[in-house]
């Protein structure tokens, strides 16, 4: 069974919508949401994730034998989401071995070249459609 980090912040509306794709296309991933807080880890686990929990730690213990994380850029970028993202946690998920699947985000303080702008829901589609591309 292939181990499906999602992780957010702020409101956990990206995470959400990260959730609720990754069930969609695949019903027989296990789905852990990671949240920065309290609210988006809430918003994640009602969208339906498997499995939840907030804070530095579980970043780190999650990622750790993750197959793929999902978030938005700033979650391998030290003090990004309006500073949520520790620089424990952006270390435990660049140097995880589990690919990684970022979307831009504005509240994360990194723009990325030649990324075009699209709508959030779009953003969704195209890293589920990444991730099962390369599974």
């Amino acid at each position: 069974m292939m181990k499906f980090v999602v992780i957010d912040g702020q409101g956990g509306r990206l995470g959400k919508l990260l959730v609720e794709a990754l069930l969609a296309r695949f019903p027989q991933g296990e789905i852990w949401a990671i949240g920065t807080n309290s609210i988006a880890t809430s918003a994640m686990l009602k969208a339906g994730a498997h499995f939840g929990a907030t804070g530095e730690n579980p970043v780190v213990r999650a990622v750790a034998d993750a197959d793929a994380v999902l978030g938005p850029v700033g979650i391998i970028a030290a003090h990004a989401i309006l500073g949520e993202v520790t620089p424990r946690m952006a270390e435990a998920v660049g140097g995880c071995r589990g690919k990684k699947y970022l979307i831009p985000m504005n509240s994360c303080g990194v723009a990325v070249a030649g990324v075009r702008e699209m709508s959030l829901p779009a953003y969704v589609k195209e890293a589920v459609e990444l991730l099962a591309r390369d599974i």
